[in-house]
């Protein structure tokens, strides 16, 4: 598994993005896959995760209700729609690979990280 996290940049309060995670080596598709995210100096906080068929899914509090994460698997790719974007969704945001179909809450596998800016 090798992933690449792409989607993200600068926006204002409000507005929406969409972050996309691939798997180069094509291989995650059995996988669940979440999104993490960082803000300066806070620690790494879970988003949400998707089955490997994306039956199932789990989202933090924080971001239920305007966030949907979905997967393409003929692409080999993980989405993150994010809506209503406000100032604290600013931070990095990682992809990370479980090694189970079902989320365990372990991932094994991490991307690089793409930055979403949300200006007030």
């Amino acid at each position: 598994v090798q992933l690449q996290a792409s989607g993200g940049g600068l926006v204002q309060t409000g507005d929406s993005l969409r972050l996309s995670c691939i798997d180069s080596r094509r291989t995650f598709t059995n996988n669940a896959v979440g999104w993490f995210r960082q803000a300066p100096g806070e620690e790494r906080e879970f988003v949400a995760a998707i089955s490997w068929n994306g039956g199932r899914t789990n989202y933090a509090d924080s971001v239920k209700g305007r966030f949907t994460i979905s997967r393409d698997n003929a692409k080999n790719t993980v989405y993150l729609q994010m809506n209503s974007l406000e100032p604290e969704d600013a931070a990095v945001y990682y992809c990370a690979s479980d090694l189970r179909p079902y989320w365990s809450g372990t991932p094994r596998y991490w991307g690089q990280g793409t930055q979403v800016t949300v200006s007030s």
